[in-house]
């Protein structure tokens, strides 16, 4: 069989060694799903942040209802269809990437993986697909934008209006052209799971803590003790236009609160600053889509915050559908949350969706295997889409349509 290459036009294309990649590191080679990125996870980080990671609000209702919501709908298939020359290329503002998913923001990933935020942003962009940097990262968004050009920007507003000018105009001046604003957490939510597994911020040491770290040296020193020599002390380097707080100090979870104030006059005040792509993330509802229609928003990403937030909200595959047939005509609709296989980017593609984005799993494998880890967690994926592609008779993305899909009885 032929070798694969990483190089995201190679990756595009249909594969001939499916399960047979000769450039995958060795420690790697047994990973054969996203899911198996999650268990060796699960073994290399300390729990509090492993915690941090996979655990969502109160009961994980919402938590456990996204991923569940795919198994509302089943594929309908055409056979016999040429499909030999099948790719699953995406536009999104203009721009073509080589899958129709992305990585979605996840805060702190400096610290769970080294370097977090540039393995992720990188993997991406050598990948060809969008990556979404967190406002709550613990690398200068300059380094990033730098390093990685065409990473798209996630933005949590101070609660302190009077910071928000500056901040827009830091992250123009960083070279983004894509702002994501995320719009669902006017208050922290109850993470119970927090609390249970130790976590908490600012990150508090404790003999727990000494402890999971010691058990796992992997991460002890490639990681934790690696960023402290090499960086010093890390911070919230991108939640204002000026340094934030350390992530060890108390004033890390003040810098984060008060923002239950903010409404959509903020965002049109933003709109009318900011001349790039200026994307919402975590609208849930039909309404919400429209508003952002009316003050001229390019995208909208619905989200329920992969259960972080209200638990017992309404999953945001099937608020999909509703949203595209509202506003689908007027805007970008994205989607994230629950995605774990190809099966379901499709699935959220066909219900009207032209980007899908996933943070947990591409966050672990940053965690478990670096750069190479995040491209071999996007080779499965893109494989994936590529196969379940090829057995619907899709040749293209236009093609994947609600024709695809049927609704499961209930």
């Amino acid at each position: 069989m032929a070798s694969v290459t990483l190089d995201h036009t190679a990756r595009a294309a249909p594969s001939a060694a499916y399960g047979k990649r000769t450039d995958i590191p060795r420690r790697l080679q047994g990973i054969l799903s996203l899911d198996d990125f999650e268990d060796a996870a699960r073994r290399h980080l300390p729990r509090p942040l492993f915690g941090y990671i996979s655990g969502a609000a109160e009961d994980n209702v919402s938590l456990l209802a996204n991923r569940a919501a795919f198994q509302n709908h089943a594929f309908q298939t055409q056979v016999m269809v040429d499909v030999s020359r099948r790719e699953q290329t995406a536009t999104v503002f203009g721009q073509q990437f080589s899958s129709p998913f992305g990585i979605a923001p996840v805060g702190i990933s400096a610290i769970s993986a080294y370097r977090g935020d540039l393995v992720l942003a990188q993997a991406a962009g050598a990948e060809g697909i969008p990556a979404i940097m967190s406002g709550t990262s613990l690398i200068r968004m300059e380094e990033v934008a730098k390093a990685a050009p065409g990473t798209w920007f996630q933005a949590y507003l101070p609660g302190d209006v009077s910071k928000i000018d500056a901040l827009v105009d830091r992250i123009k001046a960083a070279g983004f052209k894509t702002l994501v604003v995320t719009v669902d957490i006017p208050v922290w939510a109850n993470r119970e799971n927090n609390v249970r597994t130790g976590f908490s911020m600012p990150l508090r040491p404790s003999l727990r803590l000494a402890w999971d770290g010691l058990v796992r040296p992997r991460w002890l020193v490639g990681t934790f003790l690696r960023t402290f020599v090499l960086h010093g002390m890390p911070h919230f380097e991108n939640s204002f236009a000026t340094r934030g707080a350390p992530m060890l100090s108390s004033s890390a979870i003040r810098d984060t609160t008060g923002r239950d104030h903010l409404n959509w006059s903020h965002l049109e005040a933003i709109r009318q600053r900011w001349d790039g792509n200026l994307v919402l993330k975590g609208i849930l509802s039909a309404s919400d889509a429209q508003r952002a229609v009316g003050i001229g928003a390019d995208g909208i990403i619905v989200s329920n915050h992969g259960g972080r937030q209200l638990d017992g909200a309404a999953t945001p595959l099937e608020m999909l559908p509703r949203v595209v047939d509202q506003v689908g005509h007027q805007i970008t609709v994205m989607m994230d949350s629950g995605v774990r296989r190809g099966g379901d980017v499709l699935k959220a593609a066909a219900l009207g969706a032209r980007m899908v984005f996933l943070g947990r799993p591409f966050m672990y494998a940053a965690a478990v295997g670096g750069e190479p880890g995040v491209r071999h967690a996007i080779g499965l994926l893109r494989d994936e889409v590529d196969r379940n592609m090829a057995m619907l008779g899709a040749s293209s993305m236009q093609q994947i349509t609600a024709e695809c899909l049927v609704k499961r009885a209930s």
